[in-house]
């Protein structure tokens, strides 16, 4: 086999490989559930260069409770992290303290009114075009991303919205 023939054998290959990558991922987006869930800006220290936003996903949590803290000043994000595997129910994400499947670590947190939520530890990425035009929030606006559970690891960002009144809007970012 001469160089060409190696050559072409390889592009083939690695065209395959992005291929089947990618029907993954689209049978994924089909078939496994998807939620909308508000999002908290998040600064990555990431070597990767481009636009992109960095969020952490609110996920609303059952079964779980907050830890007693040890030390009255203590900020120790890892007293609060825990394991939750993941379900959509009612197009909500939730993150419960028992089950099986797709699941992440979530740091807990107490809400005004007294409820649990987790925040995942690990942000999602959600890139875009140099040329895409990104609005600002103003005041009672939030985030929103719209993710794909996979069978298995994180979620995957879709799309993104921006919610105002209880009214979520999908933003075309191209």
């Amino acid at each position: 086999m001469n160089g060409m023939r190696k050559g072409l054998l390889l592009a083939a290959i690695q065209i395959a490989l992005v291929l089947s990558l990618g029907g993954k991922l689209m049978y994924d987006r089909m078939t496994r559930p998807r939620a909308w869930v508000q999002v908290e800006a998040f600064d990555p220290e990431l070597p990767i260069r481009g636009r992109y936003f960095s969020e952490r996903l609110q996920i609303s949590t059952e079964g779980f409770a907050l830890p007693e803290v040890k030390q009255i000043n203590s900020r120790n994000w890892w007293e609060n992290e825990q394991w939750a595997y993941l379900e959509v129910r009612d197009g909500q994400l939730i993150g419960k303290a028992q089950g099986s499947g797709a699941g992440l670590w979530i740091q807990l947190r107490k809400n005004e009114d007294g409820t649990i939520a987790g925040l995942s530890e690990e942000p999602v990425l959600f890139f875009i075009s140099e040329r895409a035009a990104v609005p600002r929030l103003e005041v009672g606006e939030q985030m929103w991303v719209e993710v794909t559970i996979p069978s298995a690891g994180p979620p995957r960002p879709i799309r993104m919205g921006i919610k105002k009144g209880g009214v979520l809007t999908p933003l075309t970012l191209r």
